[in-house]
């Protein structure tokens, strides 16, 4: 096969160690090849870098293992091409695996141009992105101490959520705070509902007459400390994740005319994929790095399973969560009263039907079927 880089290395990349397969031009027109071990510390990266520069190595190729590969990408960018390629796309021959094999096959694909580099982000887009990961994690959080909260009101018989939607508003931190000092009365903590929750303050008296104990109180001031530590938590990031986003503003805006996209997940959209589109030559390749689209896996003219990839899950989470909110957001595609989709092309007005009408379409389908076979079997 043509040789497209000739000086090329391909890195096998460990928690404590990296193994390195050079491939360099020699006298007689081959390919002389090396291996070397370095460590994983700052001072052997640096080592890696001199050597590879010392080799006049142009391109460099690795494994996309964990978070390992993070160090040697940050020291490697600003010397040589680097490539971080799928580990499904490099995989060994069978029977032939040794860690020295291994970065000598991945030198050797890269050597003739078979492999072909993940999307990496650069640098202020990567800090971007662990502030919005960060964020939704914490995010997490707070929904299961939340979560974690109503089970001990649960257990203490008061049914706050079942009379207020956003039982952590303003009215319902007030009633619990009120309880958690001791009040025994349930009138008192009811008439501190605000806004539209006063018409409700019968019912809620009701809700409020449980039996809180002194270890119910205990725990729910311990969960509502952490809360509220997250809560902080979560504050400081969006100023964080507001002034990196100041640079990428202009893009922040066009996100925003989308429907289904707000500041959070504009933000998060622009962390998981960049400002610049090159990387992507279509909307069909972005959704398929996203994971939003069925695989092709078809043999024989049979087509086998579609499952979708895995794709970037933060990336789909956010998405996911835009298309829901855009389908409820009146004068938008895709919005309808009646709960189905409308139809895309065609402007029509039609419907298309949703998970549930086609399972009942299908479940017709099989009756049909069943009630056919029955009669052909009676008349035979």
């Amino acid at each position: 096969m043509r040789i497209i880089d000739e000086r090329c290395c391909g890195l096998d990349v460990y928690n404590k160690s990296i193994l390195a397969g050079l491939l360099t031009p020699d006298e007689r027109g081959g390919t002389r090849q090396q291996v070397r071990r370095f460590g994983t510390m700052t001072r052997d990266l640096l080592e890696l870098s001199d050597w590879l520069t010392g080799n006049g190595v142009t391109h460099v190729a690795m494994e996309s293992t964990g978070v390992y590969w993070k160090p040697v990408w940050n020291i490697l960018e600003a010397v040589c091409t680097i490539l971080l390629v799928n580990a499904q796309h490099v995989k060994a021959v069978g029977g032939r695996k040794t860690d020295a094999k291994d970065c000598q096959w991945i030198a050797d694909l890269l050597q003739h141009g078979l492999l072909r580099g993940s999307f990496v982000a650069p640098n202020p887009i990567r800090e971007l992105r662990d502030l919005t990961r960060t964020r939704a994690s914490l995010r997490q959080d707070h929904t299961a101490v939340a979560n974690r909260m109503q089970k001990i009101l649960e257990d203490a018989n008061v049914k706050i959520a079942s009379v207020a939607t956003d039982w952590l508003g303003v009215s319902g931190r007030k009633i619990l705070h009120q309880m958690l000092e001791g009040e025994q009365n349930s009138k008192k903590p009811a008439d501190l509902c605000r806004g539209r929750l006063r018409e409700k303050i019968p019912q809620m008296e009701l809700a409020l007459e449980g039996r809180m104990t002194s270890h119910h109180r205990w725990m729910l001031r311990l969960q509502r400390e952490q809360l509220e530590s997250l809560e902080r938590q979560i504050a400081k990031l969006d100023v964080c994740i507001q002034d990196h986003l100041r640079v990428y503003q202009q893009a922040v805006d066009l996100c925003l005319t989308i429907p289904g996209i707000e500041k959070v997940a504009a933000a998060n959209l622009i962390a998981e994929i960049g400002v610049n589109m090159d990387q992507f030559p279509s909307a069909q390749h972005l959704a398929s790095w996203s994971g939003l689209c069925p695989g092709n896996n078809e043999s024989a003219g049979k087509r086998l399973s579609g499952k979708a990839r895995n794709g970037n899950v933060w990336l789909r989470r956010n998405l996911c969560q835009a298309a829901w909110a855009a389908s409820h957001t009146k004068n938008t595609l895709g919005y309808s009263n009646n709960g189905t989709l409308l139809a895309l092309a065609g402007g029509s007005g039609e419907t298309l039907p949703t998970n549930r009408e086609n399972r009942r379409s299908r479940r017709r389908l099989r009756q049909e079927r069943r009630a056919t076979i029955v009669s052909s079997a009676s008349e035979c």
